[in-house]
């Protein structure tokens, strides 16, 4: 698919590819411009964002100069290393870009490699870092060895940045440029790292680009091998496999839930977010989607890092990649915001939310990965058995759930499902184990918990399961009902509970979260999006209770809403555009797991693949 040069300030949030280290991420135009990168892990202040403000953000752009040029960007196969190529008649031009995989953060670089495949063709270069979200002043200075310069940020809050070069470059007032012709065949690289204090490279850069490109080729390609997933849909998979692993803390074991911060949700309005933190929601379903692929490695991992946040802090339901629980919003008032929608936000106000529901993910996880082999010791069972606890004791307070709502608290049914799950997979962690745990009491509490479910949450006028206690409200929560084996898709409830939310709450394939009390509900104004993995979900869902053709209908007029690249966003506007954080993990996971229940010919019974915790009613 090509695309044609867009001379707008602020290019579509869907042309845009990513590349990472499993430190960080960066994000790559589709003019081939790096537009973010948070500087030198996943929740450090940017050094590009101009993303969030195309004239203060900075960015690093490469501009063939050639006429009505059209680019196409691909993925190397089964890797995460970008090409962007300009297409003209008056030549072919190319770009790389990669980040090699290192075992520590502050090793931090982003390789550039131009190259004139077809003509003669003038280039222009221009790398214009601003430090702290671009709060921070910098100074240049010219690398003694001739081949690049380092900017210095004023503060300590970015590491300074070496910009390294095969060309000539020139420093233009805060930003170092190059204006330089490539023939056909040959080629330049550009290479911006972390100031380590130490000498770069001991060998030269092309040098240094030819060994971190083939190992960076060779590390993405070993890793997606050892998917067990076969099926029809192998390349999304993979690319959504590729994408989760991007997101994942090499040095934490945690996960962030989006590569970005403040992309809009709603155009023009306040739905600015932050999400590069790890929500123990959307890790524990990632750790999930990994350990379907038959990734052990990256779960263990995860886990670990749980226990950690459990042994010395609270479980909240967010935490910086290294689990520190202090990210306080701010607004930074003086970034215009993507396509002037205010506030740019960076930390998040709703960590200090309450959401029950986060232990039944969690467990859930745990659930799957000792169905995989994984080993529990007794002293994580005992955490565990802490966890069950405080679910015993709070299941039935209302809280803020799975939206994070800035209104009031709320009994919602997405919560109440998940203190079910918690204490259901629980009870099969600990029978699968021969773990101690108090038989009477967590069976009686899961069972009433079902209860209340079944009975409280059903409402008579609307012939399905509402958002809250009292409410006539339908969520597209709701999906995972059968998805987690906490009701039969069968069941007449449940099917009634379809019908509705395909009447109230999708068009098409696309589905809202939920729709008439936006603002009731969350407080702020603007029209959401609808939301990209409940669409997944009612896929998957459609597939449980045997309507698999529709099933496979819908999954693939999905996947014709992802980008150019096969990522997706948060959101989906009605053209098809693309909203809120980029690229997320929550809909990734989903892709993933969608796609290997339609790849199942054998009749399944929700995603634990356990017919023994089916509850089935007709």
């Amino acid at each position: 698919m090509t695309h044609k040069l867009s001379n707008n300030r602020y290019e579509p949030i869907e042309n845009y590819g990513i590349i990472g280290n499993l430190h960080t991420v960066a994000l790559v135009s589709r003019n081939a411009s790096i537009d973010f990168m948070s500087f030198t892990r996943f929740d450090s202040p940017t050094i590009f964002c101009k993303m969030l403000d195309a004239d203060k953000g900075g960015s690093f752009s490469i501009q063939p100069q050639l006429k009505d040029a059209l680019t196409k960007q691909l993925y190397l196969p089964d890797t995460n290393v970008l090409v962007t190529r300009f297409l003209s008649e008056e030549g072919i031009a190319e770009v790389i870009d990669y980040m090699p995989v290192n075992e520590e953060e502050g090793d931090c670089a982003i390789v550039r490699k131009i190259k004139t495949v077809r003509g003669n063709i003038t280039y222009k270069m221009r790398c214009a870092p601003r430090f702290n979200y671009a709060d921070d002043t910098h100074t240049i200075q010219k690398n003694k060895d001739g081949d690049g310069f380092i900017f210095i940020p004023q503060h300590n809050f970015n590491p300074a940045v070496w910009l390294l070069s095969e060309v000539e470059v020139a420093i233009d007032g805060d930003d170092v440029t190059a204006e330089f012709t490539l023939s056909e065949g040959n080629s330049a690289c550009f290479i911006i790292e972390a100031d380590t204090h130490q000498k770069h490279h001991e060998k030269t850069i092309r040098e240094f680009v030819n060994k971190t490109y083939r190992q960076t080729i060779k590390y993405w390609q070993g890793w997606v091998s050892q998917s067990t997933y076969k099926g029809p849909w192998q390349e999304i998979v993979n690319r959504s496999a590729l994408t989760l692993k991007l997101l994942f803390s090499r040095r934490y074991g945690s996960i962030v839930a989006a590569a970005t911060f403040s992309l809009p949700e709603s155009i023009g309005y306040g739905r600015n977010w932050d999400y590069r933190f790890t929500w123990i929601r959307d890790a524990a379903f990632s750790m999930h989607a990994f350990l379907q692929l038959g990734f052990m490695e990256e779960a263990q991992a995860f886990l670990g890092w749980i226990k950690k946040q459990s042994t010395d802090k609270e479980l909240q339901l967010m935490f910086a990649i290294d689990g520190n629980t202090h990210l306080d919003e701010k607004e930074l008032h003086y970034l215009e915001g993507y396509k002037k929608s205010k506030p740019v936000r960076i930390g998040n106000g709703a960590s200090k939310q309450t959401q029950m529901d986060i232990y039944g993910e969690l467990l859930e996880t745990v659930y799957i990965y000792s169905l995989h082999g994984g080993d529990l010791s007794y002293d994580y069972w005992k955490i565990i058995v802490e966890y069950v606890e405080l679910v015993i004791n709070n299941w039935h307070e209302p809280d803020h759930s799975i939206w994070e709502v800035r209104g009031e608290k709320r009994e919602f049914l997405f919560s109440r499902m998940m203190c079910w799950v918690a204490l259901d997979r629980a009870i099969k962690i600990g029978e699968h184990f021969s773990f101690p745990y108090d038989i009477l009491k967590w069976h009686q509490v899961r069972d009433d918990i079902f209860e209340d479910v079944y009975n409280n949450f059903w409402s008579e006028k609307r012939q399905a399961f509402v958002q809250y206690k009292g409410s006539e409200a339908l969520d597209a929560s709701a999906l995972l009902m059968p998805i987690l084996n906490i009701i039969s898709p069968f069941c007449e409830r449940w099917q009634k509970t379809m019908t509705a939310i395909d009447k109230e709450l999708r068009s098409d394939v696309l589905l809202y979260r939920y729709r008439e009390q936006t603002e009731e509900i969350d407080g702020l104004k603007g029209k959401e999006g609808t939301f990209t993995m409940c669409s997944f979900w009612h896929v998957e869902c459609l597939a449980l209770a045997g309507e698999r053709e529709k099933a496979r209908e819908h999954f693939e007029k999905m996947l014709g809403y992802a980008n150019h690249l096969g990522l997706f966003s948060e959101q989906l506007g009605m053209k098809g555009e693309h909203l809120g954080n980029f690229p997320q993990a929550f809909t990734h996971l989903a892709l993933i797991s969608a796609a290997i229940e339609l790849s199942n010919n054998k009749k399944t019974y929700g995603i634990t693949g356990n017919m023994d915790s089916k509850r089935r009613m007709k």
